[in-house]
């Protein structure tokens, strides 16, 4: 069985040659790193990044900060990509063991590495990716840059940070001694006036740049910040081993659009 895409055709073009250009056009975009990678590096200093999970039109610049950085850092064999179920189906933490397909091809998943992930509160289900866009955006990104390199997609509804500390250590441990990288996909402040989610959202940033999960779920509770991935990103603070952070790019859906109220998006690195 393979996972089929779910939201091709709209967060992103269904069609392979469209996608492509897409993903070229974030990159070139005035908001994204302005250039495209053309040669991979082999420094692979980065053991975690933040990429946002909108569509391609709002939030992809953003996320090309991201993927240029990898790129440039060296591809990894396994990419650990750790994302909200936004759709509540599933497991509360569910990794999946289906290939993700996409127009640029099927991603096959890390299975030795899925497997060792799996047991606790991270369930073997494939049903919670099934409609859920925040990993599936991630993807096409991977792909047009390498056809080789093999997914472990980890969707969570459970988001509390015992939880994401267990995730967190379960993915150190099981990642220990193997070329992996953790993505963490999230969006920052949702529907919020511009400024506010340009405070708030330094807020949190500040946090994971300290490698501060403790401090991060403080500082969401405290001020009210509507980040939908959380979870996510702290677990990947914690198991990803990466102990200084970088922020690559911020914007909001208010400087790709003139919106009143608007999303925040952020890229950021853990070395």
């Amino acid at each position: 069985m393979v996972r089929r895409p779910a939201v091709a055709g709209q967060f992103y073009p269904a069609d392979k040659d469209e996608l492509e250009r897409k993903i070229e056009e974030c990159f070139k975009h005035g908001l994204g790193p302005g250039t495209i990678p053309t040669e991979e590096g082999n420094e692979r200093s980065i053991k975690g990044l933040v990429c946002p999970h909108a569509g391609y039109v709002y939030s992809g610049p953003v996320a090309a900060h991201s993927y240029k950085a990898l790129v440039e850092d060296g591809l990894p064999d396994t990419v650990i990509i750790l994302g909200p179920n936004h759709h509540g189906m599933g497991a509360g933490v569910a990794v999946a063991d289906e290939p993700y397909s996409t127009p640029l091809g099927t991603m096959e998943i890390d299975e030795e590495l899925a497997t060792a992930l799996a047991g606790d509160v991270i369930k073997i289900d494939d049903v919670a990716h099934r409609n859920e866009h925040s990993l599936e955006v991630q993807i096409p990104f991977l792909q047009y840059f390498s056809n080789s390199l093999k997914i472990v997609p980890i969707c969570c509804t459970k988001q509390d940070l015992r939880t994401s500390k267990k995730i967190g250590e379960k993915i150190k441990k099981a990642a220990e001694g193997k070329d992996v990288v953790v993505i963490a996909s999230t969006d920052f402040s949702h529907y919020v006036l511009k400024k506010n989610a340009e405070k708030k959202d330094k807020m949190a940033i500040d946090q994971i740049l300290k490698n501060d999960p403790d401090g991060l779920y403080d500082i969401i509770q405290k001020e009210h910040i509507s980040m939908c991935g959380y979870g996510p990103v702290a677990a990947m603070m914690i198991g990803s081993g990466g102990e200084k952070g970088e922020l690559l790019k911020y914007a909001t859906s208010g400087d790709v659009v003139n919106q009143r109220e608007v999303v925040g998006y952020g890229a950021l690195s853990l070395k």
